[in-house]
């Protein structure tokens, strides 16, 4: 393995700069930080999602897509690095079929919550789309793999997927959107 970090301060960042994976430095605002960064913190958000109540099927789940999460965090940190595969995406479709299989056609939209573990995952939900849309930002304006767009465009469904699973393994099911509240 690579460096350990023994010291968290290095100050080379007081600039406004930060070093990318490659030994390249780039502004901390740019669309590469933003997205890497959103990225990391979708991570942070399941990690959240984890320190709640889950079936434990759910649990292993959510703990491999943080390992994937942290990769793909690398992928997009390291100009030209690939570390997110078509297998992986292929793994997410299967799991979200899987699960939503035993779920009920939607019929009307739900609002996010549903329990303590479905508002967690509707979170991680929100986050992986802004990861989405600024991985595609960034891919207008530099070579980007197309793998890293599809795994967190399947991610987010995967993630709603598991809010409507985990509301109705928690006992409160789903809220679902009353349009009807303002007539009359």
């Amino acid at each position: 393995m690579g460096n350990r970090l023994s010291r968290i301060y290095t100050r080379t960042g007081d600039d406004g700069s930060t070093g990318l994976g490659d030994g390249s430095r780039t502004g901390k605002d740019s669309l590469r930080v933003n997205a890497y960064g959103t990225v990391d913190e979708a991570n942070s958000a399941i990690g959240v999602l984890l320190a709640a109540s889950l079936p434990e099927d759910v649990r292993n789940l959510l703990t491999t897509i943080q390992h994937q999460l942290f990769d793909l965090g690398g992928e997009l940190c390291i100009p030209g690095h690939a570390a997110i595969h078509a297998a992986d995406i292929d793994a997410l479709e299967q799991h979200l079929d899987r699960y939503n299989d035993d779920l009920p056609p939607l019929k009307d939209f739900i609002l996010p919550a549903g329990g303590e573990g479905a508002a967690r995952c509707h979170l991680a939900r929100t986050i992986v789309r802004r990861a989405e849309r600024e991985t595609v930002a960034l891919a207008r304006v530099e070579d980007i793999r197309g793998e890293a767009v599809r795994y967190l465009n399947r991610l987010s469904d995967l993630l709603f997927v598991l809010s409507r699973v985990l509301a109705r393994a928690d006992g409160q099911g789903e809220v679902l959107w009353n349009h009807e509240r303002r007539r009359g």
